[in-house]
């Protein structure tokens, strides 16, 4: 056991070979196959699973890191932070924004 310790009890979903598996590599532990037990486990790879899909988009990892660097900038110029909850601070926010995106793409004269 790479964790140091033994677990008292293996959640999974109810795919049936599970059962097989348990009984070969931890025959002592408790099982428990049910639909919703695992959800903590499961919902915790959603953002890894959504970045995932989005990889997959693009012809190289190059071209997905190259685009990630700038839209992320980008965006978070754009998107106004959480605490913001009325329209008329988002609307300022954007027009902050826009100014902001002008001023740095302006042509020099």
């Amino acid at each position: 056991m790479k964790q140091g310790a033994r677990p008292k009890r293996m959640i999974t979903d109810k795919l049936k070979s599970y059962g097989a598996a348990k009984r070969q590599v931890m025959p002592r532990v408790e099982h428990r196959s049910h639909k919703g037990l695992n959800n903590r486990a499961e919902n915790s790879h959603l953002p890894l699973r959504k970045r995932e899909r989005a990889v997959q988009r693009f012809g190289s990892p190059g071209g997905y890191q190259r685009f990630v660097s700038v839209f992320s900038a980008v965006r978070n110029l754009f998107v106004p932070p959480a605490w913001i909850d009325y329209a008329i601070s988002r609307h300022l926010h954007r027009i902050r924004a826009f100014a902001q995106w002008n001023g740095a793409n302006a042509l020099p004269a």
